[in-house]
């Protein structure tokens, strides 16, 4: 699992990994207080917190080198990790979501500031949480406005047929193709079970109950997050008011970005962060 071997990785920088579940690893950055040079209950429960949702495949490399940039910066990363059961049966992945936003609100987490950093096919991971939140506002009114900014890599967009593709090219490349089909063909036999679901989490995500600033990495070279497809979310969030910043290349690589073009990437990620005045340190990007 990609968690557990990251934790080796972080371990050894100052890091503590905490596994809370099979998907879920808690790394908390071991940094000085920016208050009282120490760590206390107090400035614990007011340091932000990244949830960090990766994509399909991810390898603990790569998803180390975006959590450094965030233990740098002196905040704690959750890492979690979404499965593919969770993909073709929707059902099991909106019962995880309900778990997750039961854990961000425990004791543990629930005065901690949030940012939402998710990678492709983990937007739609975070789906799962916006279809609880807008179903109960009321409920999640407080723990909607612990989320101070929201972070979209690669998000994955388009049709049923993108969700397809992208299962292939990110689970069984090998096999695309036939799992492309086979993929199509599961969902037209499963409607109810899977389409109704994807589009209630569409649905949920463009009429997203959290409104603080976005930030969106994409390219216009990628068949798994169509540039048009994620223009016209951007433009329909604009419209809703909310804040957002794009950073578009024409040729980079799906959930790949950091390693083509790192210099632009950690800068924008770099501007974006403090826009939000949440950074407890200063930043050593």
């Amino acid at each position: 699992m990609a968690a557990a071997m990251l934790s080796r990785t972080a371990l050894s920088r100052g890091v503590t990994a905490h596994h809370l579940s099979k998907n879920v690893t808690f790394y908390v950055n071991e940094v000085a207080s920016p208050v009282s040079g120490c760590q206390t209950k107090a400035t614990e429960d007011i340091k932000p917190l990244t949830l960090m949702l990766p994509w399909f495949g991810s390898r603990p490399q790569a998803v180390a080198k975006y959590c450094e940039i965030y233990f740098r910066t002196g905040f704690d990363v959750l890492v979690v990790e979404s499965e593919v059961q969770d993909f073709l049966w929707p059902r099991w992945g909106l019962e995880n979501g309900k778990r997750l936003l039961e854990l961000l609100n425990s004791e543990r987490f629930v005065s901690r500031p949030l940012l939402v950093h998710a990678f492709s096919i983990g937007g739609y991971t975070f789906s799962h949480l916006l279809v609880h939140m807008s179903k109960d506002t009321q409920k999640y009114q407080e723990f909607t406005k612990r989320i101070k900014g929201q972070i979209y890599d690669s998000l994955v967009v388009g049709t049923i047929e993108t969700m397809a593709v992208g299962l292939g090219k990110t689970v069984f490349p090998r096999l695309e193709t036939l799992v492309k089909q086979v993929s199509l063909l599961y969902f037209r036999m499963f409607k109810r079970q899977t389409v109704d679901y994807f589009n209630m989490g569409i649905d949920a995500f463009w009429n997203s109950p959290v409104t603080v600033p976005a930030l969106f990495f994409f390219c216009e070279n990628d068949t798994l997050s169509n540039a048009r497809a994620l223009e016209e979310l951007i433009d329909f969030w604009q419209k809703r008011g909310i804040d957002i910043t794009a950073k578009k290349w024409e040729d980079s690589t799906h959930a790949g970005h950091l390693k083509r073009h790192p210099q632009e990437y950690v800068t924008t990620l770099d501007m974006f962060l403090h826009s939000l005045h949440i950074t407890p340190l200063k930043a050593k990007m």
